[in-house]
């Protein structure tokens, strides 16, 4: 697999970075992830506009020509690893770079950020989109600021983790008595056929899909209240279901063993698959 880093085309086993790079000795960098489906990028310009938020966000500062390139690179990525056709994804990370000594202030003068993106096939989890997940309720301990898509991952890795070790497929977060998201997808609840979500604050990303689903519901007359499913409302809700880019739509049957509704997806989640199914293959 051939990847790009820092101005360089090369295989994937060969491309490293610097033990001082602030990414490794901070998490001091942002990422995206982007679907690709029979070479076209799927909502790029979404993704763009909200890596570029992540890098004001940390300060970090990409030239006009760095920033330009990133969507032209990660086209000729798709091209050299034979990804045209089907699916697959495009992982972009920049970093404020490498820099010595170690100091919890920006480098001064200004590293030069570190630019990385690979390419890779992907495989839909079709099933579980019509069969469901089961999942649990974790507390949401991360940072004030999940509004920007860092590399500090370690809370999500590590709710991600208790829940594979407890049998099911992720985590609901909850902070301060409300759900905010998974791990790694956002999280909508119906009730009476009304969505309910929470709204695009510094505590959740406002991630791409969930922005696609919202844009569905306006669209097809869908009522979208946003306002955060309290944790005492989860058994209320008549539906559940994440949203991500590489979760697509994907319905919760069961949370701490306790049925969402009927326990099967539901009627409101099916009708929101088939309209994003039909944007994702363009």
């Amino acid at each position: 697999m051939q990847v790009y880093l820092n101005g360089s085309f090369v295989g994937h086993t060969e491309a490293s970075v610097s033990v001082a790079d602030r990414a490794f000795v901070f998490g001091d960098g942002i990422y995206e992830v982007v679907r690709v489906v029979n070479g076209r990028f799927f909502m790029e310009d979404e993704h763009m506009a909200r890596m570029d938020e992540g890098l004001e966000g940390l300060k970090i500062h990409l030239n006009e020509n760095q920033r330009n390139q990133i969507s032209d690179i990660g086209r000729k990525l798709i091209s050299m690893n034979g990804l045209d056709e089907g699916q697959a994804k495009v992982y972009i990370q920049i970093t404020r770079g490498a820099a010595w000594p170690r100091t919890h202030t920006f480098p001064d003068p200004p590293a030069e950020p570190t630019v990385y993106l690979a390419a890779e096939s992907f495989m839909p989890h079709t099933q579980l989109h019509k069969e469901g997940v089961d999942t649990i309720t974790v507390s949401d301990v991360r940072w004030s600021r999940c509004n920007l898509k860092t590399v500090n991952l370690l809370p999500n890795t590590l709710a991600k983790q208790e829940a594979k070790e407890r049998g099911v497929n992720s985590a609901i977060m909850i902070r301060d008595g409300v759900i905010t998201e998974s791990p790694n997808a956002n999280i909508f609840g119906v009730k009476d056929g009304v969505l309910r979500t929470y709204p695009a604050t510094n505590y959740i990303l406002n991630g791409i899909t969930r922005q696609a689903v919202l844009a569905i519901a306006d669209e097809e007359g869908v009522d979208v209240n946003l306002q955060p499913i309290e944790e005492r409302e989860l058994f209320e809700m008549d539906e559940l279901f994440f949203t991500g880019t590489t979760t697509d739509i994907q319905p919760i049957n069961r949370v701490n063993d306790r049925n969402i509704g009927s326990g099967k997806p539901g009627p409101v989640c099916k009708k929101i698959q088939t309209f994003y199914n039909k944007k994702l293959e363009g």
